[in-house]
């Protein structure tokens, strides 16, 4: 088992969306064409945007054996350098006007907090990652312990 391990799904309330999408085509749907089309249009878009909404909470933040983990991205552990809890009050300008372009972000606005994860590594020309998570002290914590660890190990 990974020292961290998070899944950021989407809030519950937003999958009222998906429901709300559909009554509003069923309803235009069933008033031109009848249940033979309404029906089937609605659960198409249930579909579509559950699909949707499923695959943009799947994104993953963990801390594995070698590696900070966050979406698709892999960073190593040795590659690991210092790591900022950044509060959700402060969240916004570290991802808007103070953020680098050239910085990995794996961001979800209904997650306040993110952390900062340094690039310790001159021929990355990433300088950091800005990763959100609902629990930074957690994360940073077992990032670091890792990190520390990794660079120990023989």
């Amino acid at each position: 088992m990974p020292p961290y391990r998070e899944r950021l799904r989407v809030p519950v309330s937003w999958w009222l969306l998906p429901v709300a999408a559909a009554l509003s085509m069923w309803l235009a749907f069933q008033h031109a064409y009848g249940p033979m089309v309404s029906v089937p249009v609605a659960a198409v878009v249930v579909a579509g945007v559950g699909g949707g909404l499923f695959a943009y909470g799947r994104a993953t933040v963990a801390v594995e054996a070698g590696a900070f983990v966050a979406g698709r991205a892999r960073l190593p552990l040795w590659a690991v350098g210092r790591v900022d809890v950044i509060p959700a009050a402060e969240a916004r300008a570290a991802r808007g006007p103070g953020a680098d372009p050239r910085a990995y972000l794996l961001i979800r606005g209904y997650v306040g907090p993110m952390i900062r994860v340094w690039v310790d590594d001159p021929a990355d020309p990433v300088p950091y990652w800005l990763v959100s998570t609902r629990s930074p002290q957690r994360l940073a914590a077992a990032l670091e312990a890792a990190r520390d660890a990794a660079k120990r190990a023989p």
